[in-house]
């Protein structure tokens, strides 16, 4: 497609965005089990995606690029919603922008999740305005690793615990990071944990259905990264020991902006 570098190369990379990753708004930080209702505005970079009904979360990346997973894109209509907190009423900030291209990793495969791969990015039909509320995320550079129980922490509106209902205010859960070490155990995900992928979790929290496409943020030198796409949680449920939930994060060549 016009405007787009070669995209069959994957890997974490560096996007360099101006002025990413650091929010107007602190995040609260703290330790509570099995997560609790984000500040509102402090993951600026959060989206709603949504077609006929929201369906997953995403990653604002530039000004017209949103970062989601694959398994999420089913539909040929979408919209993405900035600045959102509570999805039962508009609040005001709220930028809702139709999506113009979708563009899912040639590799993908719907019936492997568990193969990686599942990424998509999302092309915006016009700038989001970059404001206090909302801000691209800053992605790692190439190579970049996340050392062993590193905090991070999974936002969206998924569902609050396993079969329970939707949340309608933004969420947040501190997972720390598994090292791939550990993740890539028998008793853990095995071969299903690719080194493509960042496992976070696997006690007490982890990341809900609903929550997938969404990003894994966590703290970076100088600001904040997201460093992988909310991709699957164990189908037993949301907070299965040792099955932390999986965060792919290869990514397309970067794109024209």
């Amino acid at each position: 497609a016009s405007g787009l570098l070669p995209i069959n190369t994957l890997f974490c990379l560096l996007f360099k965005v101006s002025g990413c990753g650091i929010p107007n708004y602190r995040p609260n930080t703290g330790r509570v089990v099995n997560g609790e209702e984000a500040r509102p505005y402090s993951w600026p970079w959060q989206v709603s995606l949504e077609s006929f009904f929201p369906t997953c979360g995403g990653t604002l990346i530039a000004p017209n690029w949103v970062l989601t997973a694959a398994h999420c894109i089913t539909f040929h209509t979408y919209r993405v919603v900035l600045a959102e907190h509570d999805m039962n009423k508009e609040e005001g900030p709220e930028q809702f922008i139709m999506v113009e291209k979708i563009i899912i990793h040639p590799k993908w495969n719907d019936n492997c999740v568990s193969c990686g791969n599942d990424i998509a990015l999302l092309k915006l039909e016009k700038n989001a305005i970059i404001n206090d509320k909302v801000q691209p995320a800053c992605l790692p550079q190439d190579g970049a690793t996340l050392a062993h129980k590193q905090p991070c922490y999974v936002t969206g509106w998924g569902r609050l615990y396993s079969g329970g209902p939707r949340a309608t205010t933004l969420q947040q859960a501190l997972l720390p990071a598994v090292d791939h070490s550990t993740c890539s155990q028998s008793d853990w995900w095995g071969s299903s944990a690719k080194t493509t992928m960042v496992c976070a979790g696997g006690e007490s929290k982890s990341a809900c259905h609903g929550d997938s496409g969404g990003p894994l943020n966590c703290q970076g030198r100088d600001g904040k990264y997201v460093q992988g796409v909310t991709s699957f949680v164990d189908g037993r449920g949301c907070n299965t020991p040792q099955k932390p939930s999986l965060h792919p994060c290869g990514l397309f060549h970067p794109l024209d902006q």
